[in-house]
């Protein structure tokens, strides 16, 4: 047994990234809607789900959100009956896209209740290993409640691990005006709290959606399943024996050179149409190729501008370890993609021979072997930069602080905030001041 995970989905992305995750749970391991357990079920199923007395199996997860209709979503839609209704939770009011509603005054009574319900999950965990939570950093509900959410559980405990699912705000795509304010208040409130943070972002998520898998128009409920896609190859040595397996604290370990340098970004292979999959090569060298290139990514950040400090590399499938190998040194000759000098092996990897299942509706073809990779790199730092670079353009004029403002926040609340991010961005240039290691 590796321990039990607690999933948080907060806010509107949190709760339709996790819809998308626990169906793609419930088909990998199957669980039938209603939670019960068929008799060709796999895998360790304690590690996400809680068992009843009557043999069926409820989800370890809470989703909030501060205003009822993606909940009421989930409480009509097709697992209505998985869930407890009690860790369906939701307010009366939305957050209206401000990290202090969120935060500060609509979403404290919401935030009290969902304390509450975490707590019983975790006192009832046998051997908890930790938290796993998804939000977005622009929305009011997905920045600020989770900040108030994560910062009392790290309190409450403090030796458990804190992963993270994050939307980071696109370049060009934005659902609101004030995403840097909300963003950038967040990340100065759990900077310190959450001890690794899988980055993603819309844009991306689009473009993968529309040049490899040819959704002309993709909707929310394309990306969702694209992040679930990734969520199970991270989560599958917790669901799954393995040769490799790595657990959070193996992702912790292995990513996190120094605690503040903890947004890794994601990379997926293959990513290819269903249609089109008869005329590609799912070798390992091949996906292991493609999970580096840039239209793999589910973030906008270019790391072949900066330098990896560490990358995980998380196979499933019919995979050997010798091929693995093997392609981890075409890598290094070809020079695909470089390490900071003062960490040149840089590499950790995970092997599970549970083969991929495509999330329905993606049309994602899976072939007999995946990968996705957990990249930080010096280059993310960049996004961070560039965020700060937004919020600024608006606090040096102060547009939109009177909303902030009337719920809590003062102005130098937003001066704290942008001074933390610009010494994250720091660090991170501070990461490639020495040369490439070569070898």
């Amino acid at each position: 047994m590796r321990g039990e995970v607690i999933s948080i989905h907060n806010g509107q992305a949190g709760v339709e990234m996790g819809n998308a995750c626990w169906e793609l749970y419930c088909l990998e391991q199957n669980v039938s809607p209603t939670g019960e357990v068929k008799d060709d079920s796999q895998g360790n199923l304690d590690s996400f789900f809680s068992e009843l007395e009557s043999g069926k199996r409820v989800p370890r997860a809470v989703f909030v959100d501060l205003e009822p209709t993606v909940i009421d979503q989930i409480r009509t839609g097709k697992f209505k009956s998985l869930f407890r209704p009690e860790n369906l939770l939701n307010g009366i009011e939305d957050a209206a896209n401000n990290f202090a509603r969120g935060r500060y005054t609509v979403g404290l009574p919401t935030g009290r209740r969902a304390l509450e319900i975490l707590r019983k999950l975790a006192e009832s965990a046998d051997q908890l290993q930790g938290f796993f939570t998804f939000h977005s950093y622009g929305g009011g509900t997905g920045s600020g409640l989770s900040t108030l959410i994560s910062s009392d559980l790290s309190i409450d405990y403090p030796k458990k691990s804190f992963l993270e699912i994050a939307i980071f705000p696109s370049h060009k795509l934005s659902t609101a005006v004030v995403e840097p304010y909300n963003a950038v208040l967040s990340t100065k409130e759990t900077l310190d709290d959450a001890d690794c943070v899988f980055l993603a972002d819309n844009e991306a998520m689009s473009n993968i959606c529309k040049w490899k898998l040819s959704v002309d128009h993709p909707m929310y409920s394309h990306l969702n399943r694209l992040v679930a896609q990734t969520v199970s190859a991270i989560t599958t040595s917790l669901r799954f024996e393995g040769d490799l397996n790595a657990d959070f604290v193996d992702f912790q370990t292995n990513l996190v050179p120094y605690p503040r340098i903890h947004f890794p970004i994601v990379g997926l292979a293959p990513i290819v149409n269903l249609r089109k999959s008869f005329h590609e090569t799912f070798s390992v060298q091949n996906i292991t190729s493609q999970c580096f290139d840039s239209s793999s990514r589910l973030a906008m950040c270019d790391l072949q501008s900066g330098l990896y400090m560490a990358c995980c590399l998380l196979y499933r499938g019919d995979v050997a370890p010798k091929d693995v190998n093997s392609a981890i040194r075409y890598l290094k000759d070809t020079r695909m993609i470089n390490f900071v000098r003062w960490s040149p092996t840089g590499f950790k990897v995970g092997i599970n021979f549970q083969n991929p299942i495509s999330a329905p509706e993606l049309e994602l073809a899976t072939g007999p072997r995946s990968v996705v990779s957990l990249s930080n790199n010096t280059a993310v730092g960049e996004m961070w930069l560039s965020l700060l670079r937004k919020h600024q353009l608006m606090a040096d004029k102060k547009a939109f602080f009177h909303w902030y403002l009337k719920e809590g926040l003062e102005v130098r609340d937003f001066d704290e905030a942008s001074s933390t991010v610009e010494t994250l961005a720091a660090d991170y240039a501070s990461m490639d001041i020495d040369n490439v290691a070569f070898y």
